[in-house]
């Protein structure tokens, strides 16, 4: 029975990335777990230097070919909503929810982040995020916390993402550099292939404001010199 459900999971997750039936019949398909306990597929013998992904609607399972993005699109309107308002590129919300969750909104990880932009539940809290699995609140918090990440580092967008990986306090005991991490390194190399290069632009510069309402702290960002 064991083998059976096995064997299921493998052809499940393949034909979820976009392989055929076929494909997943003509190949050897091996197995491992790499170093966070995720179940990794692969045509490729264990070892190979391949990047896992995750796979979409199996939060513990990756595969060494990226799965489709079509989900995306039903987020889309709350990627773009959020990531203008906080200034942060689309793409790159984009490929940081691809990478985090495979567009899974029900995604929990296990060491229990939450959600498409897979929030630790500290850090869900920080950002008032009640609902971590609700579509709307996982991305204003995702988002924002990029944004608070990117505006510790300057607008570095490597040192951002390796914080949201592996958590400020790890890049700053590197002297804000990337940590040496295998597991960092090569997510910010994947969400970095995803999304592409910061456009360098000119234009007008944004401003970070930073008001008090009812005791709270509200961050907001204007084209306008204060």
């Amino acid at each position: 029975m064991r083998t059976c459900i096995h064997n299921f999971l493998v052809l499940a997750a393949f034909t979820a990335i976009g392989l055929g039936c076929a494909a997943v019949a003509d190949a050897q398909i091996y197995t491992w777990h790499d170093e966070s306990g995720h179940l990794v597929l692969s045509n490729r013998r264990p070892g190979a230097k391949a990047p896992p992904f995750a796979v979409p609607g199996s939060p513990d399972i990756r595969a060494t070919r990226a799965a489709p993005t079509s989900r995306a699109r039903l987020f889309d309107d709350l990627i773009v909503e959020h990531a203008t308002r906080t200034g942060v590129r689309t793409d790159l919300v984009r490929a940081v929810m691809q990478v985090e969750s495979g567009f899974n909104p029900n995604a929990r990880s296990p060491k229990g982040a939450m959600g498409l932009m897979q929030l630790m539940p500290a850090t869900a809290r920080e950002l008032g995020v009640a609902n971590p699995f609700n579509p709307t609140e996982n991305i204003r918090g995702g988002v924002t916390y990029l944004r608070q990440l990117l505006d510790r580092y300057d607008n570095d967008e490597q040192l951002a993402l390796a914080a949201y990986n592996a958590g400020p306090g790890a890049v700053d005991r590197y002297g804000q550099t990337i940590p040496p991490y295998r597991e960092t390194k090569d997510y910010v190399a994947r969400i970095g292939q995803i999304a592409g290069k910061r456009a360098v632009v000119s234009g007008p510069a944004i401003y970070k404001l930073v008001e008090v309402i009812e005791g709270r702290e509200v961050v907001r960002y204007t084209d306008r010199k204060p």
